[in-house]
C-alpha cells in the first residue's frame, strides 16, 4: 500500500532570521493559550480540502510541458524500498506507476478504473477475502500484461517474511494469507489471514513481479533507473548529472489520453526553487514555511495561491538508540524542555495558517478522530526536565550535566539548505540549555539526510515532515510498531517500541469498525507520547504556487493527482 507516511525533510527555504516567539501582533491571542488554541481550531475547520484550479478534461489544452522540482534527487524509484520511501520517489512514479486504488480530498477510497475495474471485499468463513479485475488492457511498458502474478510477486516481497528485503513496511502484507488466481489470469484473490480494513490501500504503487521476485532485484533493480512502467506516461530520460527526469506521454497508454506532452522533474537545491518560479523555470512550486516568500510568491506575475488541509506534519524524530537518549525518562525529560509552542509560532509566523501544535501522532487536528493524547508531556516543563534529568544521575557541572564524567551533548541533525530546520535547532539548542543539556546543531547535505544519517541512526535528534495519506492507522505498523532488528526497522527510525504497544497496533491494524480503529488507534497514540518516540509540531501547511493557467494542480490535500487532466487551461 501507499505506506501510511512518507518522510520529506522540507519545504524549501530562503534564509531569513525569524523571531523566536513569533506569534502576531497585541490583537493576536497568545501563542498556547486557550484563546488562540480555539481560534486555530476553527481556521483549521475552514481549511479547503483541496486547491488544484480544477477543470474539465475537455477544457484543457492539448499538448504542453509542466516543469517541477523535486526537495532532493532519488537514486532509489523502487517506492517500496526502504531508502525510497520520500516525496521525490512518489512524485516521479505516480505518472508513471499502476494505483490501484484512487483518493478524493474527503479522503474517500475507491478503485482506480485505469487499472482495477472491478474490487470487492467479503468475509467468507470468517476470513476477509479481496477480488480485483484487472483491466484487460492493462500493460507493463515491456509488452507483459498486468496479472495476478505482479500482486502475487508484491505481497510476497512485503510480507516480511523473507528479511533479505529492505522494506519500507509491510503493513497490510503481513496480514495476507495467500494471493491466487481467480477465473482468469486478470483476476486475483486475496485471502486474509487476520482482517485488514485498510487493504483499499494495498498494492499503491504497484511494481511489476520482476521486480519483486528477488530481494537482489527488489533492493538494487531500480537504482538510477526505472526499467518498467505502466501509465499515462513514460519515461524519456533520467539524468543523474543534471538531477532530471523528463516523462513523455505514452501512446500504449490504454486509459484516457494525457493532456501534457511532457513532465519534467528537476532536483534543486532548496534556496533556488523560488527563484526558478519566479524566472519561469517551473511552473509550480511548494510555497516555503516562511511568510517572505509566501509574500513574494504572492507577488510573482500570473501566479495562483492554491493552499489546503493535508495529513502532513511537522516533528523532531528522537533517536532511541542513542546512547543518551536510551532511557525513556530521559527522552521524557527531552521533551518537556522542549516549547513546541514557541517552534510552531515560529515556523508558521504570518503564513496565513493556523498556528496550532498537534497533540497527536496519527490523526491531524482537521481529522474526525483527532484528540490532545499529550498529557502533561505535551507542556513546556523546564523544571521537571531537569527533576527527571537529575534522578536520572545527570548532574549539572558548569553549564551543561555530565553523567561518569561524559557531558550531555545531543547531535541535532538538519538539512543544510533549510533554514527553518537550522531554525528549530537553534530553539531547541536554547531550550534544552536552560535545562542543561547541550544541542550541537549539525548541517548535512539534503540528499544525504535519510540515506546517511536518519536511517543507519546516525543522529540524536532531527526535524523532517511525514506526508501522510488516507490510512492513518496504518502509521502506527509501518513508523511505531518494535524493529524486529537493526537491519529491518520500517520507519521506525527512532527504534523505540513496547510489547504493549505492539499488542494495541496489531489490535488497532485489524479493526474493521471504523469507529472502534480511532479509538484505538487513540489509545496506543497515548503509549507512544509515553515513550517520546517523535515529538509533534504541527500540522504541516500544504501550499503551492503555480501559473495561474496550470489546470488540476496544486494542493492536493488527501486525494491522489489525475495526471491525465493535469494540463494548461485553453
Amino acid at each position: 500500500m501507499k505506506v501510511g507516511y512518507k518522510a520529506v525533510a522540507g519545504t524549501a527555504l530562503l534564509a531569513m532570521a525569524l523571531t523566536a516567539c513569533g506569534g502576531g501582533g497585541a490583537d493576536k491571542p497568545k501563542a498556547g493559550s486557550s484563546e488562540a488554541a480555539k481560534e486555530a481550531q476553527q481556521q483549521a475547520a475552514g481549511l479547503a480540502g483541496s486547491a488544484t484550479n480544477p477543470v474539465p478534461y475537455d477544457q484543457v489544452a492539448e499538448g504542453g510541458v509542466v516543469k517541477l522540482a523535486l526537495s532532493g534527487w532519488q537514486t532509489q524509484w523502487n517506492y517500496n524500498q526502504v531508502n525510497g520511501t520520500h516525496a521525490t520517489t512518489d512524485d516521479v512514479i505516480e505518472p508513471l506507476m499502476p494505483l490501484v486504488a484512487i483518493a478524493n480530498d474527503k479522503a474517500e477510497v475507491t478503485n482506480n478504473p485505469d487499472y482495477v475495474t472491478e474490487w470487492k471485499m467479503e468475509l467468507t468463513g470468517g476470513k476477509q477475502v479481496v477480488t480485483y479485475k484487472i483491466h484487460e488492457k492493462a500493460t507493463w511498458s515491456d509488452g507483459k500484461p498486468i496479472t495476478y502474478k505482479d500482486f502475487q510477486a508484491q505481497w510476497k516481497a512485503l510480507s516480511g517474511e523473507n528479511k533479505k528485503y529492505q522494506v519500507s513496511s509491510t503493513d497490510g502484507y503481513d496480514r495476507v494469507e495467500s494471493v491466487e488466481k481467480g477465473a482468469t489470469d486478470k483476476d486475483v484473490v486475496v485471502t486474509f489471514a487476520k482482517n485488514y480494513p485498510d487493504w483499499p490501500g494495498m498494492f499503491s504503487p504497484l511494481y511489476p513481479a520482476s521486480t519483486n521476485e528477488t530481494p537482489e532485484a527488489f533492493n538494487k533493480g531500480w537504482i538510477d533507473k526505472i526499467p518498467v512502467t505502466a501509465g499515462p506516461f513514460k519515461v524519456e530520460s533520467i539524468d543523474q548529472t543534471s538531477k532530471a527526469a523528463t516523462l513523455v506521454r505514452d501512446d500504449k497508454w490504454w486509459g484516457q489520453k494525457a493532456k501534457l506532452d511532457k513532465v519534467i522533474f528537476r532536483g534543486m537545491d532548496a534556496t533556488a526553487v523560488l527563484n526558478a518560479f519566479a524566472n519561469g523555470e517551473l511552473d509550480a512550486v511548494e510555497v516555503p514555511v516562511n511568510a517572505a516568500d509566501l509574500k513574494r510568491a504572492k507577488e510573482v506575475p500570473n501566479a495562483d495561491i492554491r493552499k489546503a488541509a493535508a495529513p502532513n506534519w511537522r516533528h523532531i524524530t528522537v533517536n532511541g538508540s542513542s546512547d543518551f537518549l536510551k532511557d525513556k525518562s530521559v527522552r521524557q525529560a527531552i521533551q518537556l524542555g522542549i516549547n513546541r509552542e514557541t517552534i510552531a509560532a515560529s515556523d508558521l509566523k504570518d503564513m496565513d495558517w493556523p498556528v496550532q501544535t498537534l497533540n497527536n501522532h496519527l490523526y491531524m487536528n482537521t481529522h474526525k478522530g483527532y484528540v490532545d493524547n499529550s498529557g502533561e508531556l505535551g507542556k513546556y516543563n523546564p523544571e521537571k526536565a531537569k527533576q527527571m534529568l537529575e534522578a536520572a544521575g545527570w548532574k549539572q557541572e558548569g553549564e551543561y550535566r555530565k553523567k561518569d564524567g561524559k557531558e550531555f551533548s545531543l547531535r541535532f541533525i538538519v538539512p543544510a539548505s533549510l533554514p527553518t530546520a537550522k531554525q528549530e535547532g537553534e530553539l531547541t539548542q536554547a531550550m534544552l540549555k536552560e535545562v542543561g543539556v547541550k544541542v550541537v546543531i549539525e548541517p548535512v547535505p539534503d540528499d544525504k539526510l535519510f540515506d546517511d544519517f536518519i536511517i543507519p541512526g546516525n543522529f540524536d535528534l532531527a526535524p523532517f515532515s511525514w506526508l501522510g495519506t488516507p490510512f492513518p492507522n496504518g502509521a502506527l505498523p509501518q513508523i511505531y510498531r518494535t524493529p524486529e532488528s537493526a537491519e529491518n526497522f520500517g520507519s521506525n527510525f527512532p527504534r523505540i517500541g513496547t510489547p504493549e504497544l505492539d499488542k494495541l497496533i496489531d489490535q488497532a491494524a485489524g479493526e474493521m469498525d471504523p469507529a472502534k480503529a480511532i479509538e484505538l488507534g487513540n489509545a496506543a497514540d497515548k503509549m507512544i507520547w509515553d515513550e517520546v518516540h517523535t515529538i509533534p509540531l504541527y500540522q504541516r501547511p500544504d501550499i503551492y504556487a503555480t501559473k495561474k493557467t496550470l489546470a488540476n494542480y496544486g494542493s492536493f490535500g488527501y486525494s491522489d493527482k489525475n495526471w491525465t487532466t493535469v494540463g494548461y487551461t485553453k
